[in-house]
């Protein structure tokens, strides 16, 4: 029982440890930071940008979809799973920022992220104002865990290159002034 409490205060303590203190690399760069206010304050800008793996394919209603689908665009991926009360609040926001940005040079992609059934994705898309938005499922959640996700929801912004830029643990409204802001600035 001595070893349990100790394994258990020793965890609880590293867990308060990386909960405290960002992520090497993850540090804002200073033209960002004026611009993450709001619920923007908890997005983390890395310093160089980080490749992710563009050739995971992705399981859609069309056929296989992978990151590299979106190559030449900026991409807001979020990862959410349909049991997720967090995704359910942002992606009507996530919604309306695909609708008002989404084109040739932009696109909100939503990936439901383990063992999420077509039809539970479908509904929870419609049911929470979003379908609009792309009907992407990653099953065994290979590229989660290529973006070392593990929580859900996050929100991984990418550049054109495939290679994320920032990340967002937790749920945020997507369609602030505030989230419009560093998306431009990201953008330009």
């Amino acid at each position: 029982m001595k070893k349990l409490r100790s394994a258990f205060v020793y965890t609880a303590i590293a867990l308060g440890a990386i909960a405290t203190h960002p992520l090497p690399g993850l540090a804002a760069p200073d033209a960002l930071d004026g611009l993450r206010t709001g619920e923007m304050r908890k997005l983390s800008v890395l310093d160089s940008p980080r490749q992710l793996k563009t050739t995971v394919e992705w399981l859609s209603p069309d056929g296989p979809v992978s990151l590299a689908d979106y190559s030449g665009k900026w991409v807001v991926l979020n990862f959410w799973a349909v049991w997720c009360a967090p995704c359910r609040e942002e992606m009507p926001t996530l919604s309306a920022l695909q609708r008002d940005l989404g084109g040739d040079d932009f696109a909100v992609v939503t990936l439901a992220s383990g063992p999420n059934k077509p039809e539970a994705v479908d509904s929870f898309l419609a049911e929470n104002g979003a379908a609009n938005l792309p009907r992407l499922r990653d099953p065994n959640t290979e590229q989660a865990r290529d973006a070392g996700v593990f929580g859900l929801p996050v929100t991984v912004l990418v550049n054109p290159q495939g290679a994320e830029v920032a990340r967002l643990i937790g749920g945020a409204d997507w369609n602030s002034p505030e989230a419009r802001a560093v998306i431009a600035a990201l953008r330009q």
